[in-house]
């Protein structure tokens, strides 16, 4: 589901639009205090942020919902229902909240390059979240 809001940031007013989804998956993070954690599930959820001063014509809208969400469950649908530390780049890189948020925003980009996130933000649990935030062309 996706919401659209008018702000204001350094006097500009934009457009921002919402998009989340859910997703169900386990992992551990690799030397956690030391040691590896046990492998555990959580199910996680997903808001992309976009920011933009103008809308696309005739439409009126700074990004369609539908292609949008699109874009990111194909994303999701990467990690969901399997352990991320068996998935690239997190085979690697250690898939803590922090990490997913980033390779999402990433993935985002490459995939809408016209109009990248502003910010990705990843629960982990119901009262923990983590943030990549890109920035705006001025």
């Amino acid at each position: 589901m996706g919401t659209l809001t008018l702000i204001k940031r350094n006097e500009k007013r934009v457009f921002e639009v919402l998009i989340e989804s859910k997703f169900s998956s386990a992992h551990f993070l690799r030397q956690y205090h030391g040691a590896d954690e046990p492998l555990h599930g959580h199910n996680w959820r997903v808001q992309v942020r976009f920011l933009g001063e103008k809308l696309v014509e005739p439409e009126q809208y700074l990004i369609d919902f539908v292609e949008a969400q699109k874009i990111l469950d194909g994303i999701l649908i990467r990690i969901d229902y399997k352990n991320i530390n068996e998935v690239p780049p997190f085979n690697n890189l250690n898939p803590s909240a922090e990490n997913i948020a980033k390779w999402i925003y990433d993935e985002f980009k490459s995939a809408h390059p016209m109009l990248p996130p502003s910010k990705v933000t990843v629960w982990e649990t119901e009262s923990g979240a983590a943030s990549f935030c890109g920035t705006l062309k001025d």
